[in-house]
């Protein structure tokens, strides 16, 4: 999964439209950067900027981002409800998907040193970027703001971590870290009630409510021996809640801040709010989503719910979205696209699909067409991915299959092995034709000069050798099928025995299909060495699939009497 992150940095500005579209252009100029959301507040004169990329991309964005803003906003000249320290206040990264907390961590600092260095902006960090515990908590660090931090700055205990320790006049200081995801979730009632709403959100939420003497909702007070309010904790952690009363759509809802997704997935914090809504007489009638969702919270829910229903998870992608759709109610007060909404899929490189988004029609017509690609490694691949997606059949069909219900623990996980095959093998298809295309383009270099000669030369070099590598793993990820096949043909529906046997021959093909690719790319390196050992490893590889699946072949063959 490529490594996204997402920034959210907050600017001082939000009352000239001007000056936050000129920050706004400044991180648009980094390539492969999109924006998804620009959000300015008059009364907080402070403006919500959200973008998401590549890690290094999304580094480079808020960096020009902060230098535009120190140009543009003066902080001498600054009022606003919001509390703030700096032209940007703080600048928080998030990891979505292919990257842990720990990188995204260690790309805060960067940042920071970076800001620090180069801008002569104090540059703190927070959350997961900050080692020292009591200098954490955002609030905290920024206590005092922009007035107060020019005296706050030169106490020993408030040095920045990075930059000198002298505020910069203009541009203040800055807070940058690495946080969670929050998702913004509301979960809908069937009641008007914002009492009620409010005592669901009380059961739910980690802060709970303060406990009281007798009545539970009026009666005293109970405090502890410093004064402090006891509290009655909730159930969930990592989440932030509040009953509402929603005029709109006519109805109350539980308004909640999922601030770690992984500690309290979004499935359970929809289920928990639904038993306390029923322990209250009210019903959940469907929930909302505000905002965007990385791709992996839906898929845990859909996976939640499939297996709710004692049915298998391992269906596709979007089978996996739609059933989290509709078992939480997501379009029950506006439609939901999962285009619009996922943040994977908003960034996804619609030509980086091209041929496996082909009908099969359109497929086979531009493979028969009098051009190179998609070849015999395109091929190759989608074989594969036929095999795995026959075996991920058999699973399937295994797992609720009648009178098998109590292996549906058994089935289920082979078929969500064979889903995440499939879609390797699929991403193969159109990653061959890339690596044809890239040694086309290599070849089409000038070589007018010694110089342009030398690197049209490594440019060919190099586009081979990943020409040869990608078949080298078309032919390990279709390998990797076989404890599927082998484990379909001999524990799995009996009546699919036929499909599973196809799924064999597509892996076999796919092997020794995506072998000759690597042999007709590598004779044409120049690295010897390198070259003889590919193919020794794909040489080795290719003898032990073919057994493998002959063996498979042979075994269902004698089984239906052949």
């Amino acid at each position: 999964m490529q490594p996204i992150i997402e920034c959210v940095p907050n600017f001082s500005e939000g009352r000239n439209l001007q000056t936050i579209k000129l920050i706004t252009d400044a991180i648009e100029t980094v390539e492969g950067i999109r924006l998804l959301d620009v959000d300015p507040g008059k009364a907080t004169n402070r403006t919500v900027v959200t973008f998401v990329g590549a890690p290094a991309d999304v580094i480079e964005a808020a960096f020009r981002g902060i230098q535009k803003a120190a140009e543009v906003i003066d902080m001498r000249n600054h009022t606003g409800e919001h509390p703030r320290m700096g032209a940007t206040d703080v600048c928080p990264l998030i990891p979505v998907s292919g990257i842990s907390m720990e990188e995204t961590a260690e790309y805060a600092k960067q940042l920071a040193e970076r800001v620090a260095s180069e801008l002569q902006i104090p540059t703190y960090l927070y959350e997961y970027a900050q080692s020292n515990p009591a200098r954490t908590n955002l609030s905290v660090i920024r206590g005092g703001e922009y007035e107060g931090f020019f005296e706050k700055i030169k106490l020993p205990e408030w040095a920045p971590d990075y930059g000198k320790a002298e505020m910069n006049p203009t541009a203040g200081a800055t807070v940058i870290g690495a946080r969670d995801f929050l998702i913004a979730y509301n979960v809908n009632l069937n009641t008007k009630s914002t009492r009620i709403a409010n005592r669901i959100a009380f059961d739910v939420r980690e802060a709970g409510r303060v406990k009281r003497e007798g009545n539970p909702y009026s009666g005293k007070i109970v405090t502890d021996e410093n004064g402090e309010a006891i509290r009655i904790p909730g159930k969930l952690k990592s989440v932030k809640a509040i009953g509402w009363y929603i005029e709109e759509y006519n109805m109350a809802q539980i308004s909640m801040n999922l601030t770690n997704y992984k500690i309290t997935p979004l499935h359970v914090a929809f289920e928990e709010t639904r038993k306390a809504a029923d322990d209250r007489g009210v019903r959940v009638t469907g929930s909302e989503l505000v905002g965007l969702i990385p791709l992996q919270p839906l898929l845990d829910a859909g996976k939640y719910f499939l297996e709710k229903q004692g049915l298998s998870s391992g269906v596709s992608e979007r089978e996996l979205v739609d059933c989290a759709v509709r078992s939480m109610g997501l379009t029950e007060l506006s439609a939901f696209d999962p285009e619009k909404k996922i943040i994977e899929y908003l960034l996804k490189d619609a030509g980086a699909s091209r041929l496996v988004n082909m009908t099969v029609r359109g497929f086979v017509n531009e493979t028969a067409s009098d051009s190179a690609a998609p070849g015999g490694g395109s091929i190759s691949a989608l074989a594969g991915a036929l095999g795995a997606a026959l075996g991920t059949m058999v699973a399937n069909l295994s797992a609720i299959k009648k009178g098998w219900e109590d292996r549906l623990a058994e089935f289920s996980p082979w078929a969500e092995q064979g889903q995440t095959l499939k879609d390797q093998l699929l991403a193969l298809v159109d990653e061959d034709t890339r690596a044809f295309d890239a040694i086309m383009n290599a070849f089409a270099l000038p070589k007018d000069t010694p110089e342009q000669v030398s690197e049209r030369k490594n440019a060919i070099q190099e586009a081979s050798k990943y020409a040869t590598e990608v078949p080298f793993r078309t032919m390990q990820t279709a390998f990797d099928c076989i404890p599927l096949l082998k484990q379909m043909a001999e524990n799995g529906n009996p009546n699919s025995l036929s499909d599973v046997g196809v799924g064999a021959l597509c892996i076999k093909t796919a092997v020794r299909g995506a072998w000759l690719n690597v042999l007709i790319n590598a004779q044409g390196l120049s690295d010897k060495v390198w070259a003889e050992n590919i193919v020794t490893e794909a040489r080795a590889l290719l003898a032990k699939n073919h057994a493998a699946c002959d063996e498979i072949i042979l075994g269902i063959e004698s089984k239906l009497g052949g």
